[in-house]
């Protein structure tokens, strides 16, 4: 049976969610929260403290708590796929392969996988959609080392970082990205269902293995009217997070 502090802490992670409490703003005192669901201070402080474990609001002592941040907004430094920051939204992610075939390496492929040049590398070009609106493309070049796993998946795949997980064991553990933006070509607007030369912010990022092996080099193209980025500053931490635009 679950606990009734962790019942609290689940409504109140909700409530951020759905922006009943905005980034910014306080969350009512002990004294209402505990009047509010019926039961002790104790038992609220429990839960607020779950929240605070979690990075989404703030504690100082003698104040009210600040709400910091919500599941919609998700850390790079979580390193999370697409597919599991939108299940953290109580969203569905979904997935499309356009294409997929194997290429020369470029001296760029080379550099970004630490492969020879010329080496054969699998690219993909995959949308991918929030509740089946598409929202981003993903271009990736996978290394040669993990490409035939990669083919073998299916086309509809919500998430291959949770496939090789499954299948291979294989923890995607450090990424690197660079974030700019840049106007929707002609395949680019066909396929996310936008104008051409439309904004899109376009995130390119290089993901490698606990021992820093590279797995993969992408160029994501994100629609700036579905999904926006954010940067939660502090003293000790600067998190640039993923969110969905307002």
């Amino acid at each position: 049976m679950t606990a009734r502090h962790e019942e609290i802490a689940d409504e109140l992670r909700r409530a951020i969610d759905r922006e009943e409490y905005t980034v910014g703003s306080r969350l009512p005192s002990e004294t209402q929260l505990a009047a509010e669901y019926g039961v002790s201070r104790g038992t609220v402080r429990q839960a607020v403290a779950a929240l605070t474990a979690e990075g989404l609001i703030g504690s100082r002592q003698g104040a009210r708590r600040v709400v910091l941040a919500s599941r919609r907004s998700q850390s790079f430094a979580e390193l999370r796929s697409f597919a599991q920051w939108a299940r953290a939204m109580g969203r569905e992610a979904t997935g499309q392969v356009v294409s997929q075939g194997y290429r020369a390496a470029t001296q760029e492929d080379a550099v970004r996988l630490q492969l020879g040049t010329g080496t054969p590398v699998l690219h993909v070009l995959r949308v991918r959609g929030l509740d089946g609106e598409p929202v981003l493309l993903e271009r990736t070049v996978y290394a040669d080392w993990i490409s035939a796993v990669v083919e073998a998946i299916e086309p509809q795949c919500p998430s291959v970082t949770q496939r090789l997980y499954e299948d291979k064991g294989l923890v995607f553990a450090y990424g690197e990205h660079v974030i700019d933006a840049v106007a929707a070509g002609a395949q680019d607007a066909e396929l996310l269902g936008i104008r051409r030369t439309s904004p899109l912010l376009r995130v390119r990022r290089v993901t490698t293995t606990r021992e820093g092996r590279p797995v993969e080099w992408s160029d994501d193209r994100y629609r700036s009217d579905a999904v926006s980025f954010s940067v939660h500053n502090s003293i000790g931490n600067n998190a640039l997070a993923r969110k969905t635009a307002e």
